[in-house]
């Protein structure tokens, strides 16, 4: 078997294990219902412009790096099953990983937010995890606001010479990070006039604080080892996407 057969096996198998995952409507994404319809419409037309430049993003590696498509695809499968594996939250809800910042180091955010709304689509037909009406929300705070983030945050310290898995962990763990905040203002703006938003926004972050700040770590160690294997066993991609010197 053919190294690119070993990868596209890899991408199948890991689709396969998210089918695994208990599919609990207790999710962390914004659920079906929960944003007014102007909300819904807000945050869609915000991510419209960036899904369209991923797909020009992926159409470019497309043309110009074909032998990193089967990583991209795993790409887009980790961040399935990592966003897929939920645990509760202090007040019920849950929380969970993201993902997409390791997608950014490698193909850079705007390919994430296509692979991202393609994540959300599927969880919120088939693990009601999410909503279809919420999904522009969702994309724009876990595929859009993080994997920038993560992106920007290692481009400065690839300028500041820090280490290089030193850089990969601040990355996807601030990244990660973000998004919740992302959510935590998606969710105050929505519904704070019984509190304030100011009041609404910081009650958000701390019902997510006890649950994310650890999983934010765990991601960013993931992504680390997940980054030293491909170095090892996906070389030539790896220089491919300019992640490795040629």
């Amino acid at each position: 078997m053919s190294k690119k057969e070993m990868w596209v096996v890899a991408a199948s198998l890991a689709v396969a294990i998210c089918f695994g995952v208990a599919p609990a409507a207790n999710a962390m994404h914004i659920m079906e219902g929960y944003l007014p319809l102007s909300l819904c419409i807000f945050w869609g037309v915000i991510a419209v412009p960036f899904i369209v430049w991923g797909f020009f993003s992926i159409r470019k590696i497309a043309n110009n790096n074909r032998r990193t498509m089967p990583l991209l695809a795993m790409a887009g499968a980790f961040i399935f099953v990592i966003s897929s594996l939920k645990i509760p939250s202090v007040t019920g809800s849950c929380s969970h990983m993201t993902g997409t910042g390791l997608g950014a180091l490698l193909f850079g955010p705007a390919a994430v937010a296509v692979l991202g709304i393609i994540v959300l689509l599927f969880q919120a037909i088939l693990l009601a995890h999410g909503g279809l009406t919420t999904i522009g929300a969702n994309c724009f705070s876990m595929a859009i606001a993080g994997p920038f983030v993560s992106y920007g945050l290692y481009k400065l310290g690839e300028k500041l010479h820090w280490n290089k898995k030193v850089n990969i962990f601040i990355a996807c763990t601030l990244g990660d990070l973000f998004t919740y905040c992302v959510t935590s203002f998606q969710m105050a703006w929505a519904h704070h006039s019984n509190v304030g938003f100011a009041k609404a926004m910081v009650t958000n972050m701390a019902i997510y604080a006890a649950t994310q700040v650890p999983l934010a770590i765990i991601e960013g160690l993931i992504s680390v080892v997940i980054i030293i294997a491909l170095e090892n066993y996906a070389t030539d991609e790896m220089k491919s996407l300019g992640f490795i010197e040629a």
